[in-house]
């Protein structure tokens, strides 16, 4: 893929000279990442930081004087909490509802296409006593969006980021809640900008540059017109709404602010996986673990989700058990030997088990699908060795 041509910004930025992480298993191939002078990346960096430089007693107070401020006094809901049904909302929630007496509003942006395991985890938490809002944007109109991004984003993903990130804003607009609760930072914990690393919130102003590759819904809408998947005819008034923010006068006479968990509690996602078993009735991936890592217990929602890993282990050279690996080394889960080890066994694998339903729901066919796959193979981290592709670089 000529990245000229394609609208995902970050891969003009990519260095060519591939270093890997003296600590963890993150090269800098990761959008927005950095090394300081030993090698080490920002995240491990950071994870230092958590470790022996933020004052975890006074974060917990100032949530604490956050709640206070936002607490209702006659049970009405009083936090908007996005939840999936996962591991990490069923652990936010829980806690603002039992530990701190809020009273939370969940919102759900549906997935793609449901597994049952992620159906079943979604009605679990509701059931576990929780109010809950869910939204199914237009099928078509979505289907064509996630196809235009696989297209010219290198990620099918981009519809589902787009979603849930506007849509508890638009909830909170919509009933007068101005708080909302996410909770990890992932560009501080997983490798990325650190511009918000010391505050708890950030702005919808940052969501293009930091979570949308530089393109919003509207420059994916209008490539789709350009390319022909999209007609004249569906340029209807607020067709995109769902997808967007509401007006910032809006979020700003209200005072809506989103807050990360993160920041206020050290985020250990082992840790929130045995929290949401025990209370929201959270179960692992029944397969084991999932295709393209060794782990069980993340992203399970989706059958179109292995093939946002294996995209990204496509244009960076770093797919899902790179992820995982990276963030167990931080929590000291294991060490950077064995992550190696995880990374070399999994990372790349093909997530063949939905595959066809994927194909399905583009309304692609497999030899396009490797057409599309082949052209974001950056040349620097590709090359073709008897008619077969090789990662150049693979940590060690």
């Amino acid at each position: 893929m000529n990245k000229l041509n394609s609208l995902d910004k970050q891969l003009a930025q990519q260095p060519t000279e591939v270093k890997f992480c003296k600590k963890c298993v993150v090269s800098n191939q990761r959008p927005r990442t950095y090394f300081n002078e030993a090698g080490i990346c920002s995240a491990c960096q950071y994870a230092e930081r958590k470790e022996h430089d933020i004052d975890w007693v006074a974060r917990e107070q100032e949530l604490q004087t956050l709640l206070d401020k936002h607490r209702s006094k006659d049970g009405s809901f009083d936090v908007i909490v996005p939840a999936s049904g996962g591991k990490d909302s069923g652990l936010v929630a829980h806690q603002l509802k039992i530990k701190y007496g809020m009273h939370p509003l969940t919102v759900t942006w549906a997935p793609f296409l449901y597994t049952d395991i992620g159906w079943k985890n979604y009605q679990n938490f509701v059931n576990s006593g929780f109010h809950n809002i869910m939204a199914n944007p237009d099928g078509q109109l979505h289907r064509k969006l996630a196809r235009i991004a696989f297209e010219l984003k290198g990620d099918h993903w981009e519809p589902f980021v787009f979603g849930q990130k506007a849509y508890p804003f638009q909830i909170a607009v919509k009933f007068g809640i101005p708080l909302i609760f996410y909770g990890e930072n992932g560009e501080v914990e997983y490798g990325g900008s650190m511009k918000n690393a010391d505050v708890p919130y950030e702005s919808p102003k940052d969501w293009e540059d930091l979570y949308f590759k530089g393109a919003d819904v509207t420059a994916l809408f209008d490539a789709g017109l350009r390319l022909g998947i999209f007609s004249p005819q569906e340029t209807e008034v607020n067709h995109l709404t769902m997808y967007q923010q509401p007006p910032f006068t809006d979020i700003e006479r209200l005072g809506v602010q989103m807050h990360w968990w993160s920041y206020y509690h050290k985020w250990v996602p082992q840790e929130n996986y045995y929290y949401a078993a025990e209370h929201t009735g959270f179960q692992a991936n029944p397969d084991g673990r999932s295709e393209g890592t060794y782990s069980k217990y993340a992203s399970l929602d989706d059958k179109t989700d292995g093939f946002h890993w294996y995209l990204g282990y496509i244009k960076f050279g770093l797919g899902r058990a790179s992820r995982d690996a990276q963030m167990e080394i931080r929590c000291s889960h294991i060490t950077r030997a064995e992550a190696v080890a995880l990374v070399r066994r999994f990372d790349g694998e093909f997530p063949r088990k939905y595959f066809n339903e994927f194909l399905t729901y583009l309304d692609i066919t497999e030899e396009h699908f490797w057409e599309v796959v082949d052209q974001y193979r950056p040349p620097h981290l590709w090359s073709k060795v008897n008619r077969r592709w090789e990662l150049k670089h693979i940590v060690s």
